[in-house]
């Protein structure tokens, strides 16, 4: 069995006669009756009915027809990657990000890359940073944007952006009459934390702990965007970034600065020994690119 005999059966039963086949492989007919009985010898079974003149596919030959148009359907899909490839180096970018950044900077730089790559594929999906950070080490993503508690082993980093943590809290709440939050200010009133792993929640503690404030924590969860949902019911205060806490004000959520400052700290991260492609870097210049342009301070920093 071979790629022309499977191309001449396919055009058999879409066509419906040999020698409309014939027309459509610029081949005669008797060729394409051959080719149909040299397949047929080789598979070990038949794939028509010869009524009559007319070929049928037999019960097996339909089965087999549907494996067929599997197997075509991966070879468009061949053709499709080659022409991306062609015009685009990778022709695909898959994406993995914090869910913080999921729903700011990522759809700027995604739409920016978009509009000047039309036809490219993309892949996005907002994770927990380590599922991310698996999910590069191992090459199923491109590059991805993390949170910097990530085991750093296994992918080549890039330092990103560092947002400082303010205090959110419901609208009318007693605390936004302050114009800065400190960690006495907390003391009572129900807290919202991330989990116990988050960076940012170990520096907060660790300015806590220096003036002997624990806090009443009510809910831990890895994402900000649950804090701001959380506390915009009316659940309690918590610690977010400034990119995922713009899209919940005037919506039930008020911001303060809190004192000591604490930083959200983000790390870009690629597949380990693999040169970047194009389409990767230019995503990575819209992602810096669109830091900028929502116009939140996002400060450099060393690992």
């Amino acid at each position: 069995m071979n790629l022309r005999q499977i191309e001449v059966f396919r055009a058999v039963v879409t066509s419906g006669t040999t020698s409309r086949a014939a027309e459509v492989l610029r081949i005669s007919q008797p060729s394409v009756s051959k080719t149909i009985q040299d397949l047929e010898r080789s598979i070990g079974f038949p794939l028509f009915d010869r009524v009559k003149g007319r070929l049928r596919p037999t019960a097996e030959g339909q089965l087999f027809f549907r494996e067929v148009e599997h197997a075509f359907a991966g070879l468009a899909h061949l053709r499709g990657a080659a022409a991306r490839i062609r015009d685009f180096g990778s022709g695909e970018l898959r994406v993995g990000s914090l869910s913080a950044l999921s729903t700011n900077v990522m759809p700027h730089a995604l739409s920016a890359l978009v509009s000047k790559n039309p036809g490219i594929a993309i892949t996005f999906q907002a994770q927990m940073s380590s599922v991310v950070r698996d999910h590069v080490a191992s090459g199923q993503f491109d590059v991805g944007v993390v949170s910097d508690e990530i085991d750093k082993t296994g992918v080549e980093i890039r330092p990103f952006a560092r947002f400082r943590a303010w205090l959110a809290m419901p609208d009318g709440h007693p605390l936004e009459a302050r114009e800065v939050i400190r960690p006495v200010d907390l003391v009572n009133h129900p807290f919202i934390a991330l989990s116990p792993e988050d960076t940012t929640r170990q520096q907060a503690e660790t300015a806590l702990a220096a003036e002997d404030v624990k806090l009443s924590i009510i809910l831990e969860t890895p994402y900000a965007t649950t804090i701001c949902a959380m506390v915009a019911a009316g659940l309690g205060v918590g610690l977010v970034d400034p990119l995922t806490a713009n899209l919940f004000q005037g919506r039930g959520l008020v911001l303060r600065p809190f004192e000591p400052e604490v930083h959200f700290r983000t790390l870009l991260i690629l597949p380990p020994h693999r040169p970047a492609s194009r389409i990767v870097e230019d995503f990575i210049s819209e992602l810096f690119q669109s830091l900028e342009d929502t116009g939140t301070s996002a400060e450099g920093f060393s690992c």
